[in-house]
Parts: C-alpha cells; sequence; structure tokens
C-alpha cells in the first residue's frame, strides 16, 4: 500500500503528544471539541487495542471516527479489510490523502455520520468493530450497533472510562445502558487509559472496553417488551420495583406485577439498579405482553 510522505510522523513507535500536535498544527486539523475529537499518541495503548481485537488477515473491521487514521494505520497493517466512517469533512479529505486506495481495496473511505448509516448493507457480516469513539455518541452508537439485525461478532473501544465501568457493572450498579449492552455481549473493561495518552488531553481518563456478542435470546417483538419494562424501571432507578413499575407502565396493575416478581423470585422491594439482565429477562416473560 503507498502512503502519502509524511506519514512515518504517525508510525505507532514514534507517536507522542508533541508530534500529533505538530501534525495537527501543519494540516490544520485542529481538534473539533463538538466531534470529541481526542486523538491517541500512545503506541503502547494502539499495540494493546489491536492485539485486543486479534484482527487476522481479510477480517472485516468498521472504524468509527479515524480521524487522522492512526488506529487505522495499524488496522490496515495487521491485514484487516477496513471501512473507515468519518464525520469531519476535513478529517476525510485527509485520510483519502493520506492513504491511496490500495490496489487490494483493503480500505474503504465514507463520509458519514455513522448514527444516520444503516449498517445493513454496510458491513457483511461476519465483522467486528474496532474504534476510538468520539464520548459524545458513546451510548448512541451502541445501540446503533447492537440493535441492526447483523451485530459485530467483537466491540473494542475507546471509550470515557466512567461508561465502561457502567457498562460492564455487576448488578448492584447496573442502568439502562449495562443491561442493554450486556443482554448483547459479554463486555469487560480491558484497561484503563490516562488522558495523557491523547492530543488534545480530554479532562477524564478513558478505558478500553472489550465486548464479545450473544446468539440472540429473543425475538424482535420479545426484546421490545423487555426494553419497555427496563426502560420503566430505570426513570425512577432508586425506587423498589414494586412502586416504580406499576407507577410507569399503569396498563399493568401492581397486583400482576407482584405476581410477575413473585413468580421469578425477585423480591418486591429490590431496586432495579440490583436486577441481573437474566431476572429482567426472566421478569418480561412472567408479565407477558405489556399492551393489556
Amino acid at each position: 500500500m503507498t502512503r502519502a510522505p509524511d506519514v512515518d510522523e504517525l508510525d505507532p513507535r514514534r507517536l507522542s503528544a508533541e508530534r500529533v500536535e505538530r501534525y495537527l498544527r501543519r494540516h490544520g486539523l485542529a481538534a473539533r471539541r463538538r466531534h470529541s475529537q481526542n486523538h491517541l499518541v500512545d503506541g503502547e495503548v494502539l499495540e494493546q487495542i489491536l492485539d485486543l481485537a486479534d484482527t487476522a488477515p481479510g477480517r472485516r473491521v468498521l472504524e468509527i471516527g479515524p480521524g487522522l487514521g492512526i488506529l487505522t494505520g495499524g488496522l490496515l497493517a495487521r491485514g484487516a479489510d477496513v471501512t473507515a466512517v468519518e464525520v469531519d469533512r476535513r478529517l476525510f479529505a485527509h485520510l483519502g490523502s493520506r492513504f491511496e486506495s490500495p490496489a487490494s481495496g483493503n480500505l474503504r473511505l465514507i463520509e458519514a455520520d455513522i448514527l444516520d448509516t444503516s449498517l445493513d448493507g454496510l458491513m457483511e457480516p461476519p465483522y467486528d468493530v474496532v474504534a476510538n469513539l468520539p464520548y459524545h455518541i458513546t451510548s448512541p452508537v451502541l445501540h446503533h450497533v447492537l440493535g441492526t439485525p447483523d451485530r459485530p461478532e467483537r466491540l473494542v473501544l475507546m471509550v470515557q472510562r466512567e461508561v465502561a465501568e457502567r457498562i460492564a457493572a455487576p448488578p448492584g450498579s447496573m442502568s439502562y445502558l449495562s443491561v442493554f449492552v450486556q443482554y448483547h455481549a459479554r463486555a469487560r473493561v480491558a484497561r484503563v487509559v490516562p488522558s495523557s495518552a491523547f492530543e488534545p488531553a480530554p479532562e477524564v481518563d478513558s478505558a478500553v472496553l472489550v465486548a464479545d456478542t450473544h446468539a440472540r435470546r429473543l425475538d424482535a417483538a420479545a426484546e421490545e417488551q423487555l426494553w419497555r419494562l427496563v426502560q420503566a424501571g430505570f426513570r425512577e432507578r432508586r425506587k423498589m420495583l414494586h412502586n416504580v413499575l406499576p407507577r410507569q407502565l399503569p396498563q399493568i396493575s401492581r397486583e400482576r406485577f407482584d405476581k410477575a416478581l413473585a413468580a421469578v423470585g425477585i423480591a418486591p422491594d429490590r431496586r432495579p439498579q440490583t436486577v441481573s439482565v437474566e431476572e429482567w429477562l426472566s421478569l418480561s416473560a412472567a408479565v407477558g405482553t405489556l399492551d393489556a
């Protein structure tokens, strides 16, 4: 693959905040706050992300927000077939000049907002998602990617540390987002990444989240019922289930909820954040349709 002459400045072995800052300034690519642009400048972290992705030659990878192409270059070097979706027109143009279209066709650049882009037809399964995600779209991206019929098999994502820990949280510290992700995948925090690993440095630390998707357990209608129930519970996450559920879903009587809770062995005074994914699944089945 042929590259532009100055691409070696972003070689993982030479990465540093100073080099990346100079590169951004010289190319007129100052980070845009509205896009949460923080470029990875730690080569060791980059190599660990690539190791966690465990990409074999020819493996299809979706990269969201490639930025300067630091991660993109690492994925290509390991033989991945990369589809990189970039919303910033400046960075999209820069990536086009930095990575000339290889004859093997293993890089496809798309200028688009990933949240407005259907993954059906964009990515042919099996594929993975590997990305340094802009912080402000982490939750929408996870819903978008995991909610698609043809989900990725593995996600390796750089996200805000607090969000990564919330996603991988055990019962007792659950949130709607953690229930949603853990329903779809086995998630873990692989490592914490300090703010100094980025240029510009964000105000908070990040973390690498790894999620391996499960086989789907419910059909579309049953999933919709599940998410209606879970959302209702987390609208008042500090309240007891036997109070919050009939209040948020008044079409279902308190007696019916109490019977369902008893049937699956969930104490009525439990709070939503203590309920595991498996318990939500059992409760949704026991409650039955929420439209009657």
